[in-house]
């Protein structure tokens, strides 16, 4: 829901000081929207993609400059790898969509491809929405090829480009997303079709969006195309994935974002990420907002390295993982899981305290010493 216009002002120049009044904001896409919904806790991300920071720029002035993003070679062989998918206007694309998710409606062996060119995001996101509107009252296939899509965030438009969208002939739309790394024997690596299924879901909130306006409003469907090269050839084969649960867990972080003003209220004054600033004013600035890092973050945030060091600075069980994390209840440091165990602290009936040390007693058995307590 866009904030109403006087506090969506306030907000924007709110978010601008803290960028750097000299720094262009960086616009917001699906793979970083998709990375706030798989850490919704982490209150440092939400306060930095809000206000357009470059997490990169900001990562080498802080000392701990990121790994994160794709490779060159990655990135030649997967434009590679999608024209293949998407050549001959599409066939193999829609064959695999008929096939995957649509075998009851007739054969697409003619489909429309629309020309989606205009002048800007704004110029190229009108004219998908107009392309979209035609295609579901032609009542046959048609495949979107690179359309532009724009999701409300904290009150101002996220433009974003999924690979593609097919219109089936019922009118409903489908999301494709087109990955370069293999799927073996039917089956890919579960941490990338999850990421491949958050970002999807934020291309579903945004094609939502434009059904919305539409009147009947069509259906967008919660199953996405997920295509990918088969074993170890770069023959194309697909996999419906549905991404019901990643909407939701998106949608609710969204929500979130709207309300980043609460957590720019308490940050001090005079905070800014600005990359030329003095490393202690930034180091002071970032640490001032509380961060959730977990191992996960390495592969899905420009930071990573930075709240890293940090949370093993801090001994935060965090940087151990979230499931060990979960695990622990109320321990949240090192010191106070070690402490537990001994039997130096801890309340003896807290489930997470009498497994440590039922823990420690079994390693002590083992290496044939006696246990702290």
């Amino acid at each position: 829901m866009p904030l109403p216009r006087t506090r969506g002002t306030a907000l924007r120049q709110r978010l601008a000081e803290l960028r750097g009044p000299e720094v262009p904001a960086k616009a917001l896409d699906a793979r970083a929207l998709a990375a706030l919904a798989a850490n919704p806790g982490c209150k440092r991300r939400a306060i930095l993609d809000g206000a357009g920071v470059n997490k990169t720029a900001l990562a080498s002035a802080l000392g701990a400059p990121s790994a994160f993003g794709q490779s060159q070679f990655a990135l030649t062989r997967g434009n590679a790898f999608e024209a293949k998918v998407k050549a001959d206007g599409g066939a193999a694309l829609l064959r695999l969509v008929h096939e995957r998710l649509d075998r009851s409606a007739e054969p697409p062996t003619e489909a429309q491809v629309p020309d989606l060119t205009a002048i800007g995001p704004e110029g190229r996101t009108a004219r998908t929405a107009l392309a979209l509107r035609e295609a579901t009252e032609a009542q046959g296939w048609t495949l979107l090829d690179h359309p532009m899509l724009a999701l409300d965030v904290a009150g101002s438009p996220a433009f974003l480009e999924p690979d593609a969208v097919v219109v089936h002939p019922d009118g409903s739309w489908t999301v494709v997303e087109i990955k370069s790394f293999p799927m073996l024997d039917g089956s890919a690596d579960p941490a990338k079709v999850g990421a491949a299924a958050r970002q999807a879901a934020v291309y579903v909130l945004a094609l939502e969006e434009v059904a919305a306006r539409l009147e009947p409003a069509p259906r967008v469907r919660h199953r996405v195309l997920l295509v990918c090269p088969k074993d170890f050839s770069n023959l194309p084969t697909a996999s419906a994935v549905d991404i019901r649960k990643q909407r939701a867990v998106t949608a609710r972080q969204l929500t979130r974002l709207t309300r980043i003003e609460d957590i720019a209220d308490t940050l001090p004054e005079g905070a800014c990420f600005a990359p030329d600033l003095p490393a202690a004013d930034l180091t002071a600035a970032v640490e001032s907002v509380p961060a959730a890092y977990a191992p996960e973050c390495l592969s899905a945030c420009e930071l990573a390295f930075h709240c890293r060091d940090r949370s093993r600075a801090d001994g935060a069980v965090t940087s151990l993982g979230r499931s060990v994390r979960a695990e622990l209840g109320g321990l949240t440091t090192v010191e106070e899981v070690l402490a537990a165990a001994r039997g130096e602290a801890g309340d003896p009936d807290d489930p997470a305290v009498a497994a440590l040390r039922r823990a420690a007693e079994l390693r002590a058995e083992a290496l044939g010493v006696t246990a702290c307590h």
